[in-house]
Protein backbone atom coordinates (compact mmCIF):
# COMPACT_ATOMS: atom_id res chain seq x y z
CA UNK A 1 0.00 0.00 0.00
CA UNK A 2 1.32 3.43 -0.97
CA UNK A 3 2.26 5.61 2.00
CA UNK A 4 -0.08 8.58 2.46
CA UNK A 5 1.55 12.01 2.77
CA UNK A 6 -0.36 12.62 6.02
CA UNK A 7 0.87 9.45 7.77
CA UNK A 8 4.00 11.15 9.08
CA UNK A 9 2.08 14.11 10.48
CA UNK A 10 -0.52 11.92 12.18
CA UNK A 11 2.15 9.81 13.90
CA UNK A 12 4.20 12.81 15.03
CA UNK A 13 4.11 13.85 18.68
CA UNK A 14 2.09 17.01 19.12
CA UNK A 15 2.54 19.90 21.55
CA UNK A 16 -1.22 20.51 21.57
CA UNK A 17 -3.87 18.77 23.62
CA UNK A 18 -6.61 20.78 21.88
CA UNK A 19 -5.63 23.59 19.53
CA UNK A 20 -9.23 24.87 19.31
CA UNK A 21 -8.93 26.37 22.79
CA UNK A 22 -6.47 28.94 21.39
CA UNK A 23 -8.82 30.11 18.62
CA UNK A 24 -11.14 33.12 18.62
CA UNK A 25 -14.36 31.14 18.27
CA UNK A 26 -13.82 29.24 21.52
CA UNK A 27 -16.01 30.65 24.29
CA UNK A 28 -14.38 29.95 27.67
CA UNK A 29 -16.42 29.39 30.82
CA UNK A 30 -14.18 31.75 32.76
CA UNK A 31 -13.30 35.26 31.56
CA UNK A 32 -10.43 36.74 33.60
CA UNK A 33 -10.48 40.48 34.30
CA UNK A 34 -14.01 41.03 32.96
CA UNK A 35 -15.97 40.58 36.20
CA UNK A 36 -17.20 44.18 36.27
CA UNK A 37 -18.41 44.12 32.66
CA UNK A 38 -20.17 40.78 33.24
CA UNK A 39 -21.94 42.22 36.28
CA UNK A 40 -23.17 45.27 34.33
CA UNK A 41 -24.62 43.13 31.53
CA UNK A 42 -26.12 40.61 33.97
CA UNK A 43 -27.73 43.31 36.14
CA UNK A 44 -29.45 44.71 33.04
CA UNK A 45 -30.45 41.43 31.37
CA UNK A 46 -31.88 39.84 34.53
CA UNK A 47 -34.97 41.95 33.73
CA UNK A 48 -35.66 39.50 30.88
CA UNK A 49 -36.10 36.69 33.44
CA UNK A 50 -38.75 38.82 35.15
CA UNK A 51 -40.61 39.35 31.86
CA UNK A 52 -39.54 43.00 31.69
CA UNK A 53 -37.69 44.85 28.94
CA UNK A 54 -33.93 45.24 29.58
CA UNK A 55 -32.34 48.52 28.55
CA UNK A 56 -30.69 48.71 25.16
CA UNK A 57 -26.90 48.68 25.47
CA UNK A 58 -23.83 49.66 23.49
CA UNK A 59 -20.51 47.96 24.24
CA UNK A 60 -17.35 49.77 23.14
CA UNK A 61 -13.73 48.70 23.05
CA UNK A 62 -10.79 47.83 20.82
CA UNK A 63 -10.61 44.51 18.98
CA UNK A 64 -9.78 41.64 21.33
CA UNK A 65 -11.01 43.41 24.49
CA UNK A 66 -13.51 40.64 25.26
CA UNK A 67 -16.76 42.34 24.18
CA UNK A 68 -18.12 39.45 22.12
CA UNK A 69 -16.84 36.79 24.52
CA UNK A 70 -18.49 38.48 27.52
CA UNK A 71 -21.76 38.97 25.62
CA UNK A 72 -21.83 35.32 24.51
CA UNK A 73 -21.09 34.16 28.04
CA UNK A 74 -23.80 36.30 29.66
CA UNK A 75 -26.40 35.41 27.01
CA UNK A 76 -25.68 31.68 27.38
CA UNK A 77 -26.08 31.96 31.16
CA UNK A 78 -29.30 33.94 30.65
CA UNK A 79 -30.85 31.29 28.40
CA UNK A 80 -29.76 28.51 30.77
CA UNK A 81 -31.42 30.22 33.74
CA UNK A 82 -34.51 30.92 31.60
CA UNK A 83 -34.92 27.19 30.96
CA UNK A 84 -34.54 26.42 34.68
CA UNK A 85 -37.23 28.97 35.55
CA UNK A 86 -39.41 28.16 32.53
CA UNK A 87 -39.12 31.77 31.39
CA UNK A 88 -38.81 32.11 27.58
CA UNK A 89 -35.66 34.07 26.85
CA UNK A 90 -33.67 33.90 23.60
CA UNK A 91 -30.56 35.73 22.40
CA UNK A 92 -29.82 36.18 18.70
CA UNK A 93 -26.28 37.24 17.78
CA UNK A 94 -25.67 38.81 14.37
CA UNK A 95 -22.21 39.50 12.96
CA UNK A 96 -22.83 42.72 11.04
CA UNK A 97 -19.60 42.44 9.07
CA UNK A 98 -20.89 39.23 7.49
CA UNK A 99 -24.60 40.06 7.49
CA UNK A 100 -24.46 43.68 6.43
CA UNK A 101 -27.79 44.91 5.04
CA UNK A 102 -31.08 45.70 6.77
CA UNK A 103 -32.89 42.98 4.82
CA UNK A 104 -30.32 40.30 5.62
CA UNK A 105 -30.18 41.17 9.33
CA UNK A 106 -33.97 41.07 9.67
CA UNK A 107 -34.26 37.81 7.72
CA UNK A 108 -31.44 36.26 9.78
CA UNK A 109 -33.18 37.17 13.03
CA UNK A 110 -36.51 35.90 11.70
CA UNK A 111 -35.04 32.60 10.51
CA UNK A 112 -33.30 32.14 13.87
CA UNK A 113 -36.79 31.88 15.39
CA UNK A 114 -37.89 28.92 13.26
CA UNK A 115 -38.80 25.73 15.07
CA UNK A 116 -37.53 22.39 13.74
CA UNK A 117 -40.90 21.50 12.25
CA UNK A 118 -41.25 24.81 10.39
CA UNK A 119 -39.89 25.15 6.86
CA UNK A 120 -41.07 28.63 5.83
CA UNK A 121 -37.79 30.49 5.85
CA UNK A 122 -37.64 34.14 4.91
CA UNK A 123 -35.84 34.09 1.54
CA UNK A 124 -32.32 35.48 1.18
CA UNK A 125 -33.77 38.24 -0.99
CA UNK A 126 -36.98 39.12 -2.75
CA UNK A 127 -39.44 40.31 -0.09
CA UNK A 128 -40.20 43.97 0.63
CA UNK A 129 -38.44 45.01 3.84
CA UNK A 130 -41.71 45.83 5.60
CA UNK A 131 -42.92 42.27 4.93
CA UNK A 132 -39.74 40.85 6.48
CA UNK A 133 -40.19 43.11 9.50
CA UNK A 134 -43.84 42.07 9.84
CA UNK A 135 -42.89 38.39 9.68
CA UNK A 136 -40.26 38.97 12.39
CA UNK A 137 -42.84 40.60 14.69
CA UNK A 138 -45.30 37.74 14.07
CA UNK A 139 -42.72 35.07 14.92
CA UNK A 140 -41.62 36.87 18.09
CA UNK A 141 -45.21 37.28 19.30
CA UNK A 142 -46.02 33.62 18.56
CA UNK A 143 -43.13 32.53 20.82
CA UNK A 144 -43.63 35.25 23.45
CA UNK A 145 -40.91 35.89 26.02
CA UNK A 146 -37.98 38.31 25.77
CA UNK A 147 -35.52 38.47 22.87
CA UNK A 148 -32.01 39.89 23.20
CA UNK A 149 -30.77 41.00 19.77
CA UNK A 150 -26.97 41.39 19.67
CA UNK A 151 -25.49 43.29 16.73
CA UNK A 152 -21.75 42.60 16.69
CA UNK A 153 -19.59 45.13 14.74
CA UNK A 154 -22.61 47.38 14.50
CA UNK A 155 -20.44 50.32 13.39
CA UNK A 156 -19.66 48.49 10.11
CA UNK A 157 -23.39 48.16 9.36
CA UNK A 158 -24.22 51.77 10.21
CA UNK A 159 -21.39 53.14 8.06
CA UNK A 160 -22.51 50.99 5.14
CA UNK A 161 -26.32 51.31 5.15
CA UNK A 162 -27.24 53.99 7.69
CA UNK A 163 -29.39 53.71 10.81
CA UNK A 164 -32.81 52.65 9.45
CA UNK A 165 -32.34 49.13 10.82
CA UNK A 166 -31.47 50.42 14.28
CA UNK A 167 -34.50 52.67 14.22
CA UNK A 168 -36.74 49.68 13.43
CA UNK A 169 -35.15 47.35 15.98
CA UNK A 170 -35.05 49.87 18.83
CA UNK A 171 -38.72 50.64 18.06
CA UNK A 172 -39.67 46.95 17.89
CA UNK A 173 -41.49 46.87 21.24
CA UNK A 174 -44.15 49.28 19.94
CA UNK A 175 -45.13 46.60 17.37
CA UNK A 176 -44.89 43.56 19.66
CA UNK A 177 -47.98 42.46 21.63
CA UNK A 178 -46.89 39.33 23.52
CA UNK A 179 -43.11 39.48 23.28
CA UNK A 180 -40.45 41.97 24.32
CA UNK A 181 -37.00 42.79 22.93
CA UNK A 182 -33.82 44.73 23.59
CA UNK A 183 -30.82 45.52 21.42
CA UNK A 184 -27.13 45.23 22.33
CA UNK A 185 -24.72 46.89 19.90
CA UNK A 186 -21.02 45.96 19.94
CA UNK A 187 -18.57 48.40 18.36
CA UNK A 188 -14.83 48.94 17.98
CA UNK A 189 -15.49 52.61 17.16
CA UNK A 190 -16.29 54.95 20.03
CA UNK A 191 -17.56 57.58 17.60
CA UNK A 192 -19.88 55.48 15.46
CA UNK A 193 -22.96 56.97 17.18
CA UNK A 194 -22.04 60.28 15.52
CA UNK A 195 -23.55 58.74 12.36
CA UNK A 196 -26.90 58.09 14.07
CA UNK A 197 -30.11 60.08 14.07
CA UNK A 198 -30.53 61.64 17.56
CA UNK A 199 -33.68 59.55 18.19
CA UNK A 200 -31.85 56.32 17.39
CA UNK A 201 -28.83 57.43 19.43
CA UNK A 202 -30.91 58.03 22.54
CA UNK A 203 -32.78 54.71 22.23
CA UNK A 204 -29.69 52.62 21.59
CA UNK A 205 -27.46 54.37 24.11
CA UNK A 206 -29.58 53.77 27.22
CA UNK A 207 -26.59 52.02 28.80
CA UNK A 208 -22.99 52.23 27.55
CA UNK A 209 -20.19 49.89 28.66
CA UNK A 210 -16.52 50.58 27.90
CA UNK A 211 -14.15 47.61 27.65
CA UNK A 212 -10.63 48.82 28.36
CA UNK A 213 -7.72 47.06 26.61
CA UNK A 214 -5.98 44.29 28.54
CA UNK A 215 -2.57 45.11 29.96
CA UNK A 216 0.39 42.72 29.73
CA UNK A 217 -0.24 41.12 33.13
CA UNK A 218 -3.92 40.50 32.34
CA UNK A 219 -2.99 38.94 29.00
CA UNK A 220 -0.57 36.62 30.82
CA UNK A 221 -3.43 35.45 33.05
CA UNK A 222 -5.63 34.78 29.99
CA UNK A 223 -2.87 32.82 28.25
CA UNK A 224 -1.99 30.77 31.32
CA UNK A 225 -5.61 29.74 31.71
CA UNK A 226 -5.87 28.66 28.07
CA UNK A 227 -2.50 26.88 28.10
CA UNK A 228 -3.71 24.39 30.73
CA UNK A 229 -6.37 23.06 28.35
CA UNK A 230 -4.79 23.77 24.94
CA UNK A 231 -1.18 22.54 25.28
CA UNK A 232 0.54 19.49 26.70
CA UNK A 233 2.25 19.86 30.07
CA UNK A 234 5.72 21.39 30.26
CA UNK A 235 6.00 22.34 26.59
CA UNK A 236 6.48 26.09 27.15
CA UNK A 237 9.97 27.48 27.57
CA UNK A 238 10.86 30.30 29.95
CA UNK A 239 9.34 33.67 29.14
CA UNK A 240 7.13 32.52 26.24
CA UNK A 241 3.83 33.58 27.82
CA UNK A 242 5.35 36.84 29.03
CA UNK A 243 6.70 37.59 25.55
CA UNK A 244 3.38 36.86 23.80
CA UNK A 245 1.53 39.04 26.32
CA UNK A 246 4.03 41.90 26.05
CA UNK A 247 3.90 41.95 22.24
CA UNK A 248 0.09 41.93 22.23
CA UNK A 249 -0.06 44.64 24.90
CA UNK A 250 2.19 46.85 22.75
CA UNK A 251 -0.40 46.63 19.96
CA UNK A 252 -3.81 47.33 21.51
CA UNK A 253 -4.06 45.00 24.51
CA UNK A 254 -5.64 42.49 22.11
CA UNK A 255 -6.35 39.06 23.62
CA UNK A 256 -6.94 37.61 20.14
CA UNK A 257 -3.48 38.74 19.08
CA UNK A 258 -1.91 37.13 22.16
CA UNK A 259 -3.74 33.85 21.56
CA UNK A 260 -2.80 33.83 17.86
CA UNK A 261 0.81 34.49 18.74
CA UNK A 262 0.95 31.61 21.22
CA UNK A 263 -0.84 29.19 18.88
CA UNK A 264 1.36 29.99 15.86
CA UNK A 265 4.49 29.82 18.06
CA UNK A 266 3.54 26.30 19.15
CA UNK A 267 2.83 25.34 15.52
CA UNK A 268 6.28 26.60 14.48
CA UNK A 269 7.93 24.65 17.28
CA UNK A 270 6.03 21.48 16.38
CA UNK A 271 6.83 21.88 12.67
CA UNK A 272 10.52 22.17 13.51
CA UNK A 273 10.42 19.04 15.65
CA UNK A 274 11.07 20.93 18.89
CA UNK A 275 9.79 19.49 22.16
CA UNK A 276 9.33 22.98 23.64
CA UNK A 277 8.06 26.34 22.51
CA UNK A 278 10.82 28.91 22.96
CA UNK A 279 11.01 32.68 22.60
CA UNK A 280 12.68 32.21 19.21
CA UNK A 281 9.47 30.54 17.99
CA UNK A 282 7.47 33.55 19.19
CA UNK A 283 9.64 35.87 17.09
CA UNK A 284 9.14 33.68 14.02
CA UNK A 285 5.38 33.58 14.66
CA UNK A 286 5.22 37.36 15.04
CA UNK A 287 6.91 37.84 11.65
CA UNK A 288 4.53 35.38 9.99
CA UNK A 289 1.42 37.00 11.46
CA UNK A 290 2.58 40.45 10.37
CA UNK A 291 3.27 39.16 6.86
CA UNK A 292 -0.09 37.33 6.70
CA UNK A 293 -1.89 40.56 7.61
CA UNK A 294 -0.04 42.79 5.14
CA UNK A 295 0.37 40.53 2.13
CA UNK A 296 -3.32 40.46 1.03
CA UNK A 297 -3.60 44.25 1.43
CA UNK A 298 -0.50 44.90 -0.69
CA UNK A 299 -1.49 42.33 -3.32
CA UNK A 300 -4.77 44.16 -3.98
CA UNK A 301 -3.22 47.61 -4.40
CA UNK A 302 -3.65 49.30 -7.81
CA UNK A 303 -0.41 49.33 -9.84
CA UNK A 304 0.29 53.04 -9.29
CA UNK A 305 0.10 52.58 -5.51
CA UNK A 306 2.38 49.53 -5.78
CA UNK A 307 4.92 51.62 -7.68
CA UNK A 308 4.77 54.38 -5.05
CA UNK A 309 5.16 51.82 -2.25
CA UNK A 310 8.08 50.24 -4.14
CA UNK A 311 9.72 53.66 -4.40
CA UNK A 312 9.45 54.18 -0.64
CA UNK A 313 10.90 50.73 0.05
CA UNK A 314 13.80 51.21 -2.36
CA UNK A 315 14.73 54.46 -0.58
CA UNK A 316 14.43 52.69 2.74
CA UNK A 317 16.49 49.67 1.66
CA UNK A 318 19.18 52.15 0.61
CA UNK A 319 19.40 53.38 4.19
CA UNK A 320 17.14 56.45 4.13
CA UNK A 321 14.79 57.28 7.00
CA UNK A 322 12.16 60.01 7.23
CA UNK A 323 12.02 59.99 3.43
CA UNK A 324 10.86 63.18 1.72
CA UNK A 325 8.10 63.21 -0.90
CA UNK A 326 10.60 64.44 -3.51
CA UNK A 327 12.89 61.46 -2.86
CA UNK A 328 9.96 59.11 -3.35
CA UNK A 329 8.93 60.90 -6.53
CA UNK A 330 12.45 60.64 -7.99
CA UNK A 331 12.44 56.83 -7.73
CA UNK A 332 8.78 56.72 -8.78
CA UNK A 333 9.60 58.58 -12.03
CA UNK A 334 12.42 56.13 -12.83
CA UNK A 335 10.06 53.21 -12.17
CA UNK A 336 7.41 54.59 -14.49
CA UNK A 337 9.99 55.05 -17.28
CA UNK A 338 11.21 51.48 -16.74
CA UNK A 339 7.64 50.14 -16.98
CA UNK A 340 6.60 52.40 -19.85
CA UNK A 341 3.85 53.85 -17.67
CA UNK A 342 2.79 57.50 -17.62
CA UNK A 343 3.94 59.10 -14.37
CA UNK A 344 1.40 60.95 -12.25
CA UNK A 345 2.09 64.46 -10.99
CA UNK A 346 3.89 64.89 -7.68
CA UNK A 347 0.66 66.15 -6.16
CA UNK A 348 -1.18 62.98 -7.20
CA UNK A 349 1.63 60.85 -5.82
CA UNK A 350 1.37 62.74 -2.54
CA UNK A 351 -2.30 61.70 -2.44
CA UNK A 352 -1.35 58.05 -3.02
CA UNK A 353 1.15 58.32 -0.15
CA UNK A 354 -1.72 59.47 2.08
CA UNK A 355 -3.77 56.42 0.99
CA UNK A 356 -0.90 54.08 1.88
CA UNK A 357 -0.69 55.82 5.25
CA UNK A 358 -4.41 55.19 5.88
CA UNK A 359 -3.93 51.49 5.05
CA UNK A 360 -1.20 51.28 7.70
CA UNK A 361 1.49 50.27 5.20
CA UNK A 362 3.53 53.44 5.82
CA UNK A 363 3.58 56.43 8.14
CA UNK A 364 3.55 59.85 6.50
CA UNK A 365 4.01 62.66 9.03
CA UNK A 366 3.52 66.19 7.71
CA UNK A 367 6.15 68.64 8.96
CA UNK A 368 6.54 72.37 8.52
CA UNK A 369 9.70 73.79 6.94
CA UNK A 370 8.86 77.37 7.69
CA UNK A 371 9.07 79.60 4.63
CA UNK A 372 9.94 76.55 2.51
CA UNK A 373 6.45 75.15 3.03
CA UNK A 374 5.39 71.74 4.28
CA UNK A 375 6.69 68.28 3.52
CA UNK A 376 6.13 64.69 4.59
CA UNK A 377 8.48 62.39 6.46
CA UNK A 378 7.72 58.90 5.18
CA UNK A 379 8.67 55.53 6.68
CA UNK A 380 7.32 52.08 5.81
CA UNK A 381 5.57 49.83 8.33
CA UNK A 382 6.55 46.65 6.46
CA UNK A 383 8.82 44.40 8.56
CA UNK A 384 12.31 43.77 7.23
CA UNK A 385 11.69 40.03 6.97
CA UNK A 386 9.00 40.56 4.31
CA UNK A 387 10.40 40.60 0.79
CA UNK A 388 8.60 43.45 -1.01
CA UNK A 389 9.73 42.31 -4.45
CA UNK A 390 7.67 39.14 -3.96
CA UNK A 391 4.54 40.24 -2.15
CA UNK A 392 3.88 43.18 -4.47
CA UNK A 393 4.36 41.32 -7.69
CA UNK A 394 2.44 38.05 -7.66
CA UNK A 395 0.40 39.06 -10.71
CA UNK A 396 2.77 41.62 -12.27
CA UNK A 397 6.23 40.06 -12.92
CA UNK A 398 7.36 43.27 -14.63
CA UNK A 399 6.99 45.07 -11.29
CA UNK A 400 9.31 42.56 -9.65
CA UNK A 401 11.90 43.16 -12.33
CA UNK A 402 11.46 46.91 -11.92
CA UNK A 403 11.95 46.74 -8.17
CA UNK A 404 15.07 44.60 -8.38
CA UNK A 405 16.69 46.54 -11.26
CA UNK A 406 16.08 50.01 -9.84
CA UNK A 407 17.17 48.86 -6.39
CA UNK A 408 20.45 47.55 -7.83
CA UNK A 409 20.93 50.73 -9.87
CA UNK A 410 20.36 52.95 -6.83
CA UNK A 411 22.72 50.84 -4.75
CA UNK A 412 25.55 51.42 -7.23
CA UNK A 413 25.12 55.22 -7.12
Amino acid sequence: MTENIFDGYLSRNTLFSNKEFLRHNYHPENLPHRKNEIEILSFNLVEALKGHIPSNMTLYGVTGAGKTAVTNYVCNQLEEKGKQLDRPVQSIIVNCRQIDTQYRVLSHIGNSLLEDYEIDEIPFTGWPTDRVFGELVKRMDSREGVFVIVLDEIDHLVKKVGDDLLYNLTNLNSSLKKARSCVIGISNDLKFTDFLDPRVRSRLGQLDVIFNPYDAQQLQDILRERVTIALQENVLGDGVIEMCAALAAQEHGDARCALDLLRVSAEKAELGGSLKVEQSHVKIAQHQIEADQMTPVIAKLPNQQKIVLSSILINERNGLKNIQTGEVYSIYSQACRYLGTNALTQRRVSGLISNLDMLGLITARTISKGRYGRSKEINSCIPQNINPSEIMTNSEPELQGMFNNIYKYQTRL
